[in-house]
């Protein structure tokens, strides 16, 4: 039977405004789903139903503010919020409660949504992962760093959600968990009033279980009027297959799927052409290495100062022992390298309108300890290309695949409507 918080986000917004369905209807259900979940799942860190009840009730009572009006959406624990404490992912940020909300949050508020809880991150947005678990098999990995909002929104404990990506904290939970995330061209979403983890590449990325509400969250947390995905054919459509230098990192079965998902394309009426990575991405993924090794450090120099004892061994011995042995001077030939690879994409996209590549190596590996391999996901961070991961395999231990599709830097709504005309056709070929 059809429950509030099983609704898109599309939905409930049109009802909402139709009058019925309230917004406080819509929050209660999702605190009904997050009371029989949370204990398996794991998604939030701050979680207050009074405020998010309150809020609710008052986008009721009031004036229509903007395109997400009545809807409750998730925030990443590394994001203030003045509301909530905001932890960042560290014992060392317990209880911490922020002055004022980040424009994103803010915005999103201003535009009417409902501010529904912060949802777990790894720590710091880096490796060592939190208490959230995979929702269609508590014993794997959601993915991270933006863990609890990948799993959230799968799960139908609320429709929308906020991460952030610096290398595949955004693409790689949606692809596990099995919902549509979305990856922002660099610097679209305002990234202040966020925990810095590298500066070169942060992004601020969104979930939902649609396409079409990831155009709406985008009109919302913008402070934007919403504007429909546009029709796009399919029809001489060109797609570079897109296999990337990390190729033989992929499972059998993903290596699979992409290769099915190309020819469905392709028989649907795209022009699929193979796209290889050439020129400097020969040294591309060593160069984010050391940018983000050189920057992260830098951005967490208070807290190696202070409280370094707080912090996980795996931050300490894979992270920052790294990354402060990084020069200057390598970190200046490491930008030039990643800047002469965006310049190389740019010129080698002019010939096609989207890229297809995998969202993940593989399923969500087994266990907790790890959130799984980021390198699909590099290439879209990377060269500040907008990114969409669409769920539309199973592997074979039962889990998600997702798919993803890396548009031009700049072209996000372009690549959306793209994904929304591609999506059916994917789908199908994904139950076949």
């Amino acid at each position: 039977m059809e429950t509030p918080n099983s609704l898109t986000a599309t939905e409930a917004a049109k009802r909402i405004e139709a009058g019925t369905l309230t917004s406080e209807a819509l929050v209660a259900s999702c605190i009904e789903r997050i009371d029989a979940r949370e204990d398996v799942v794991g998604a939030w860190k701050a979680f207050d139903r009074d405020l998010a009840l309150k809020q609710a009730r008052a986008r009721d009572a009031g004036p229509r503010r903007g395109p997400i009006q009545g809807i409750p959406f998730g925030v990443k624990d590394i994001i203030d919020t003045m509301d909530l404490p905001t932890g960042y992912g560290s014992p060392i940020y317990e209880g911490h409660q922020p002055a004022a909300n980040a424009p994103c949050v803010q915005i999103s508020l201003d535009s009417g949504g409902v501010l529904m809880g912060k949802t777990v991150s790894t720590e710091f947005a880096s490796r060592h992962p939190g208490k959230t678990t995979n929702p269609h098999n508590p014993g794997h990995t959601p993915g991270g760093s933006s863990s609890g909002s990948g799993a959230a929104v799968a799960d139908m404990m609320v429709p929308l959600a906020v991460g952030t990506q610096t290398g595949g904290s955004v693409i790689r939970p949606a692809a596990y968990c099995g919902c549509v995330g979305y990856k922002p061209s660099y610097g679209l979403i305002a990234g202040y009033g966020v925990k810095e983890n590298t500066r070169s590449f942060d992004t601020i990325g969104l979930y939902a279980r649609d396409l079409d509400d990831i155009a709406l969250f985008r009109a919302g947390i913008l402070g934007l009027p919403h504007e429909p995905l546009a029709g796009a054919s399919l029809h001489g459509l060109r797609v570079g297959l897109c296999r990337t230098m990390m190729w033989d990192r992929a499972s059998a079965a993903t290596q699979e799927r992409l290769e099915s998902t190309a020819a469905a394309l392709a028989k649907a009426g795209a022009q699929v052409t193979d796209f290889p990575l050439e020129g400097p991405f020969a040294g591309f993924e060593e160069a984010g290495k050391t940018v983000s090794g050189f920057e992260f450090t830098r951005a967490l120099a208070y807290e190696r100062a202070h409280h370094l004892d707080k912090m996980s061994e795996a931050i300490r011995t894979i992270v920052i022992e790294p990354g402060v042995l990084v020069t200057f001077a390598e970190y200046q030939r490491a930008l030039a390298t990643l800047a002469a690879c965006r310049a190389w994409l740019t010129d080698a996209m002019a010939d096609f309108d989207l890229l297809l590549t995998p969202s993940a190596p593989d399923e969500a590996p087994e266990g907790l300890s790890h959130t799984g391999d980021a390198c699909f996901n590099i290439l879209a961070t990377w060269t500040y290309s907008p990114a969409v991961t669409l769920p539309v395999h199973t592997g074979p231990k039962g889990l998600p695949i997702g798919m993803q599709l890396v548009g031009r830097r700049g072209g996000d709504m372009s690549l959306l409507a793209m994904a929304k005309a591609a999506f059916p056709v994917l789908a199908e070929n994904g139950m076949k």
